[in-house]
C-alpha cells in the first residue's frame, strides 16, 4: 500500500475491516531516508520524504479515523525519530518530517481523545540488523556507540516498547513521545566530518 495514495489506503482499510471486523491499532511506520547535506538535497528528494513520512501518517490516520476509530476508539503509534530534537547533520529532510509527525501526534491526541483514541510517538535509536542502520549508521556503528548504554538496540526492544504504547498498560498515556535509543540522542556525535565519507553523494530522488 502506498501511504501517499488515499484511495489505496481506503481500499486497504476496507479489506482489513472485511477480513477482521475491526481495527484496534494503527502503527504508522512508513518512511524514506538517506544521508545528504541540505545544500545537495534536491527539491524532489525533500518532498518525497515529507510525502511518505508526514503526509502518509496523516493520510492513514485520517482514513482509519473516518472508517472506524471515530465510532469505536483505537490506538495510534507513530514511529518517529530524535533527529529534529537537536538538528542532526545530513538529516534536514527526515528530521523535519518526523518532527512534524511528533507535532501531529500531539494535535491528534488532543482532538481525538474524546473519541477514546490514544495517539503516541515512539522514536527508536540505532537498531541492529535493520536496513535503516545499514543505510544511515555510518562507520561509527561498527565500534562502541557513544551512548550511555554503549550498544545498539535490537528489534525486540522496539517491539516491546510499541506493544506497551498500544496495550492497556498505557491506557492513560496519550500525546507522548517515548524515546527508545539507549540515551543515544543525548550523546550522539553531531559531526559532519564523521559521516562525510558515508554520505558523499547528493540525493537523486
Amino acid at each position: 500500500m502506498d501511504v501517499r495514495d488515499p484511495p489505496a489506503i481506503m481500499a486497504a482499510v476496507d479489506q482489513a475491516l472485511k477480513e477482521f471486523g475491526k481495527i484496534d491499532i494503527l502503527i504508522n511506520c512508513a518512511a524514506g531516508n538517506f544521508l545528504c547535506p541540505a545544500s545537495s538535497l534536491s527539491f524532489n528528494a525533500f518532498k518525497a520524504v515529507m510525502d511518505i513520512d508526514t503526509l502518509g501518517t496523516f493520510n492513514v490516520s485520517h482514513v482509519l479515523y473516518k472508517k472506524f476509530f471515530q465510532d469505536h476508539g483505537g490506538v495510534i503509534v507513530n514511529i518517529t525519530a530524535t533527529l529534529g530534537t537537536r538538528g542532526q547533520v545530513l538529516q534536514v529532510h527526515a528530521g523535519s518530517a518526523k518532527a512534524a509527525v511528533d507535532a501531529m501526534t500531539r494535535h491528534l491526541a488532543v482532538e481525538w481523545g474524546p473519541q477514546n483514541i490514544r495517539v503516541n510517538s515512539l522514536a527508536p535509536g540505532p537498531i541492529s540488523g535493520t536496513e535503516g542502520l545499514r543505510r544511515l549508521g555510518g562507520p561509527h556503528t561498527s565500534k562502541v556507540l557513544p551512548s550511555p548504554l554503549q550498544r545498539l538496540g535490537n528489534k525486540t526492544e522496539i517491539a516491546h516498547s510499541v506493544l506497551y504504547l498500544a496495550s492497556p498498560l498505557a491506557s492513560y498515556v496519550t500525546g507522548a513521545l517515548l524515546v527508545v535509543d539507549g540515551g543515544a540522542w543525548l550523546t550522539f556525535p553531531n559531526d559532519m566530518k564523521l559521516l562525510a565519507d558515508f554520505a558523499s553523494f547528493s540525493a537523486k530522488l
